[in-house]
């Protein structure tokens, strides 16, 4: 054996062991211990939650979220009932039954600020700016200095694409908060509109 074939062997040993070091390394990452099963999440929506290993434990979770909405269905006067129930709704972006539910603990307690927030908040994130702007206002008839509120009466109207009154929304919240951090993109998106 001559040098030059000793050579070319030992390197061919060398990079036998690399390529397979690091072949096995990626199907341990793949595949090994803890890895989610392949088959188990490749046909899911890309919305879907986690399932596997890393997903929570939801059993007790579904459980208690039915129980609180069950609760909320039996006991249509008890006001803590249907804010509890509606947040669940909320968190799941089931949006209309959440709306719904603050409805029925608006009625239960019409003064309530925090539910005229909310009302607010989740009409918003449904889309029906028309009705977020309504709550908001309610709310600020109460309490016309919060910052929340006015924030997001501000993301209503500009929603909703009403200049005017997106232009009275931002300016009331930049009297209050000149430093709010969604001062910059509401006049960004009010600019748009204009």
């Amino acid at each position: 054996m001559t040098r030059d074939n000793l050579l070319f062997a030992i390197i061919g040993v060398l990079f036998g062991f690399i390529v397979g070091f690091l072949f096995a390394s990626t199907m341990n990452q793949r595949y090994g211990p803890g890895a989610p099963p392949v088959s188990s999440s490749a046909a899911l929506p890309s919305d879907h939650p986690p399932v596997g290993p890393s997903a929570p434990a939801s059993g007790n979770m579904q459980a208690e979220v039915t129980a609180q909405i069950e609760k909320a269905r039996k006991e249509p006067n008890n006001f803590e009932a249907q804010i509890k129930a509606a947040e669940l709704y909320y968190q799941i972006q089931r949006f209309d039954p959440a709306i719904e539910l603050l409805l029925r603990a608006n009625q239960l307690k019409p003064d309530d600020y925090q539910t005229l927030v909310a009302l607010g908040l989740v009409n918003l994130d449904a889309g029906h700016y028309d009705l977020s702007e309504k709550w908001y206002k309610a709310a600020l008839m109460k309490k016309s200095d919060d910052v929340v509120t006015l924030s997001g009466l501000a993301a209503a109207t500009l929603g909703k694409g009403d200049a005017k009154a997106a232009a009275q929304a931002i300016a009331n919240l930049e009297k209050v908060d000149p430093t709010s951090e969604d001062l910059p993109r509401f006049k960004e998106r009010l600019a748009s509109l204009k």
